[in-house]
């Protein structure tokens, strides 16, 4: 492939891309917004080949002058994924709160997501075939995404920055630690450790005994929705209900609303959506429009395909992934989808994701291909994080669903200087809930305050 994709957005001529373009400023609730675009290469290795566009929000508080945020430090955010876009604030609080006292913020749009080039069934097809799609794909892993920040990083800043990653930005600082540490100043991650070597199917094992276990302590907080959701399994195999998008609510994509099980009062907001279920109609009973509404924002990858599309190549050095979850799934049989009270599923991606699903099914010929790509280049550099002098804090939470903690902590041996704090008063969620606290934390630990 070559020259510009036709994916990108219009935009008038007088701001056709340049390596960096500086967008509009905006002042609200205690922040300065500034948009920044930069154009860089789909394939960093091929520098002069087709092009994306790729969309930051600078982030600083209005309480500094616009000279003071000057001379502040840059700070990188790495948003969770692989497909979310960057945190749309509305307010400043949290995490960003402690950040903006003593640096502006940079939030990333990864490659595909929000603003920056889209990858979705939209868009896609004017890549090319099924092959060429998988193909243009392939550049969307956290290697590409590091090369993106290093690019963004040498033009707007100069200087070593600060990155903070989350879950899967986590993942991304490991690879920004591996192949491009002199652009670091310091490495803040929050539940997001991944694992540096092995298949992806250890970890979908370690995932689907965190996933039983969390499944048993939301079952002994609230046993009356055993019961509940045993009566949607069977209501969802034996009478037809559709979503509002339109497609047919199946047994085994009502199990992902497990995805609420990753937090810490996610887990309540489960169980608020399982008592809004059931309806008594002139037709019997019936799942409510209410629920199905709740549930449909829940299982549909319409705002961020590239998730199921790449989420298990995040965990692939070497060859295929094969659909790894769906795989190590015969080794869990309390979480098959035809049982009578089978358990709700984590983050796993199964094949029949792009069958059930109207956001992904144009794309089923391409996730097939990206499942069975028989080379995936390295993701992490194990000599160089032996090596490390960049100083790095993480949250590794114990009970988290998503980055198993033992496989976290085998990590947090491997990288020289790496600090763990390991807690159980967080899930995967952690930044949620309580981020001005882990922020301030992980940065004194690098500090050595």
């Amino acid at each position: 492939m070559s020259g510009k994709l036709s994916t990108r957005r219009d935009r008038p001529s007088e701001l056709q891309p340049q390596v960096h373009r500086l967008g509009l400023t905006h002042k609200t609730r205690g922040m300065r917004l500034t948009d920044h675009w930069f154009t860089v290469p789909l394939n960093h290795s091929q520098p002069k080949g087709a092009q994306l566009e790729i969309f930051a929000r600078e982030i600083s508080a209005s309480a500094h002058s616009p000279a003071d945020v000057a001379e502040l430090p840059w700070l990188l955010y790495l948003q969770g994924g692989p497909g979310g876009r960057g945190n749309r604030p509305a307010s400043l609080n949290g995490w960003l709160k402690e950040a903006t006292a003593s640096f502006r913020v940079l939030m990333l749009d990864q490659r595909g997501t929000g603003l920056s080039t889209p990858a979705t069934r939209q868009t896609l097809p004017s890549v090319g075939t099924a092959a060429a799609q998988a193909e243009y794909l392939s550049n969307f892993r956290a290697d590409s995404i590091v090369a993106d920040a290093e690019l963004i990083r040498g033009v707007l800043v100069g200087a070593p920055w600060t990155i903070f990653g989350q879950s899967f930005g986590g993942f991304c600082a490991l690879t920004y630690l591996s192949f491009a540490p002199e652009g670091l100043r310091e490495v803040l991650i929050t539940g997001g450790l991944a694992p540096l070597a092995g298949s992806p199917d250890r970890v979908y094992q370690a995932t689907y005994a965190r996933v039983a276990a969390r499944n048993a302590e939301y079952f002994a907080r609230y046993p009356e929705d055993r019961a509940l959701t045993s009566r949607i399994f069977r209501h969802l195999a034996n009478v037809t209900e559709n979503l509002p998008t339109g497609e047919r609510l199946t047994p085994e994509r009502f199990q992902m609303v497990g995805n609420f099980l990753g937090g810490n009062t996610r887990m309540d907001a489960l169980h608020y959506l399982l008592e809004d279920a059931f309806l008594s109609t002139a037709d019997g009973w019936r799942l409510s429009d209410v629920f199905m509404a709740q549930v449909g924002s829940q299982v549909s990858r319409s705002s961020n395909p590239l998730y199921a599309l790449l989420h298990e190549s995040i965990y692939a050095q070497g060859g295929a992934t094969n659909w790894a979850a769906w795989r190590v799934l015969d080794q869990y049989p309390d979480f098959q989808p035809g049982g009578e009270a089978p358990l709700l599923t984590g983050e796993m991606v199964y094949p029949w994701y792009f069958d059930q699903d109207p956001a992904l099914v144009p794309l089923a010929d391409v996730a097939e291909l990206l499942a069975a790509r028989p080379a995936w280049p390295p993701l992490y550099d194990p000599t160089q994080l032996a090596r490390n002098s960049v100083p790095v804090a993480a949250a590794v939470y114990l009970d988290d669903i998503y980055v198993d903690h033992d496989l976290s902590m085998e990590t947090a041996a491997a990288v020289r200087g790496l600090q763990a704090w390991e807690t159980a008063d967080y899930h995967h969620d952690g930044i949620t809930e309580d981020g001005e606290e882990i922020f301030a934390r992980l940065l004194g630990m690098c500090r050595g305050l």
